[in-house]
């Protein structure tokens, strides 16, 4: 464990015009980044710092700044940016502490549905993301389509395949698979809506007051099911949750269909990212899209 250096705390004290902090803990959980809470005399912070090349946190800045100009706060709670430091090459990003519990997922489910409506009333015309980000540790390219089908193909699994490699996955193979999605996804009127972009359980919270938490985005403008989707993914998220979203947007026809195509990117992903029992289950869902 590498502690915050005195440089990195004289930083973050300066940025909030603080003296020394009153307590640093360590918190332990994920494997990309380093997180602390940092206590002063009348407030807390949670602190994630980042020791890679690559500005996975100025990313995740942009995409929460952008999230909270999305939501209804009586019902879903997106961390707030305080700063974002960059410190001797090492990217520091200082948010609100949100104390978190176990409880009801009404409002999560309710303010997550709010939040994809409402940013498909002010969302480009366009499909995709202006600026270059992540899914875990994998790259999430930037670009725009037209088409979500064009956008979905090209800039989400088409990338994902090219990393995992023509050895695992033939050429005649990636053709039919995009041909199946394309056929599919045809069919389907998106709702495009600024998403979470990794939403499953360990990114999600309920606060002192019922509110629904989400954090660690790598968000897009994509068709608001890819988040849906996701919940399915590992679990974690249950029936209220779905009810009162579904209220907010009704479940479309065909929808476990797009499930598998939606979540298709994330096993790609993990396998990208993790190997092992993922290229397993890789091999498994292009067989469950070639049999749609």
């Amino acid at each position: 464990m590498q502690n915050l250096s005195h440089i990195e705390i004289s930083e973050i004290c300066n940025q909030l015009g603080n003296s020394y902090p009153k307590s640093i803990r360590k918190i332990f959980g994920g494997n990309i980044h380093e997180t602390w809470q940092i206590e002063f005399e009348n407030e807390r912070f949670f602190l994630k710092r980042n020791i890679r090349k690559k500005e996975f946190l100025k990313f995740e800045e942009y995409c929460l700044r952008k999230l909270n100009d999305n939501i209804d706060s009586d019902n879903l709670i997106i961390p707030k940016v305080v700063s974002y430091l960059k410190v001797q090459e090492v990217e520091l990003l200082l948010m609100d502490w949100i104390d978190m519990y176990n409880g009801d997922q009404k409002k999560l489910g309710k303010g997550l549905g709010e939040m994809h409506l409402q940013s498909n009333q002010y969302n480009p015309e366009k499909f995709g993301f202006p600026i270059e980000g992540f899914i875990g540790t994998n790259k999430q390219i930037e670009g725009w389509s037209n088409s979500w089908v064009e956008c979905f193909i090209n800039l989400r699994i088409k990338p994902q395949l090219s990393i995992l490699g023509n050895n695992f996955i033939d050429f005649q193979i990636k053709n039919k698979i995009y041909e199946k999605i394309e056929s599919e996804l045809n069919k389907h009127k998106p709702i495009n809506s600024l998403i979470h972009g990794d939403l499953w359980s360990g990114n999600i919270g309920i606060d002192h007051n019922g509110k629904g938490v989400i954090f660690d985005p790598a968000s897009w403008w994509a068709d608001h099911e890819v988040d849906l989707a996701m919940t399915r993914l590992f679990g974690g998220f249950n029936e209220e949750f779905y009810e009162e979203y579904n209220k907010i947007i009704p479940i479309k026809d065909s929808f476990e269909k797009r499930v598998i195509i939606y979540n298709f990117y994330h096993v790609l992903n993990h396998a990208n990212m993790f190997g092992g029992s993922y290229f397993y289950q890789v091999q498994d869902y292009i067989r469950k899209i070639i049999s749609l």
